[in-house]
């Protein structure tokens, strides 16, 4: 065996004997002291990742360009949601196809949270398009475009959708 091998298994036998006999001195008193260390250091790291979290956010979304639109079912529509897709300046920002459980959670008025992204301040276009079924079984699909102005403040829109031909508006957009 080779010196430095000899060195290092010294080494290694001297801490794992050194480790056996200071486990052994611990008594139930500083068993507990070192418990409370340990739960006091778990809840600073949650406190640490908890600020980092709040950090990483206003790094990514500063609030003079947040945005973020919602998405609701105007009351008594009984027409089946598919899918709604929006466009912000022509670039595509979410789209989402509805399962049976969302679609209920809307018609009973729920909301989702569509997109939560950054705009520019400044003028902007939204593009929505729904496609569904209406109650009588019968497939169709509706566009929107609204202008909307982003100021320095946080933003949020709202689509409001209703089944087309009922005399209201397909979807409406709004201030939130």
């Amino acid at each position: 065996m080779s010196k430095r091998r000899s060195a290092a298994l010294l080494t290694l036998l001297t801490v794992f004997l050194s480790g056996t006999v200071f486990s052994e001195d611990l008594t139930g008193e500083s068993m507990k002291s070192l418990d409370g260390q340990v739960q006091e250091i778990k809840s600073d790291v949650l406190d640490i990742a908890s600020d980092l979290r709040n950090l990483e956010e206003r790094l990514l979304y500063p609030s003079g360009t947040q945005l973020a639109i919602f998405v609701a079912v105007e009351e008594q529509q009984d027409f089946r949601l598919d899918a709604v897709q929006i466009e912000i300046d022509g670039e595509l920002a979410t789209h989402h196809i509805y399962s049976f459980n969302e679609l209920e959670a809307l018609q009973k008025g729920g909301v989702q949270k569509a997109y939560a992204g950054n705009v520019v301040t400044g003028d902007h276009e939204l593009r929505v398009t729904v496609t569904g079924k209406t109650d009588s079984g019968k497939d169709f699909s509706s566009s929107g475009t609204f202008a909307f102005s982003k100021g320095v403040k946080p933003k949020t829109i709202g689509v409001t959708l209703a089944e087309p031909g009922l005399g209201s508006d397909g979807i409406q957009v709004g201030d939130w």
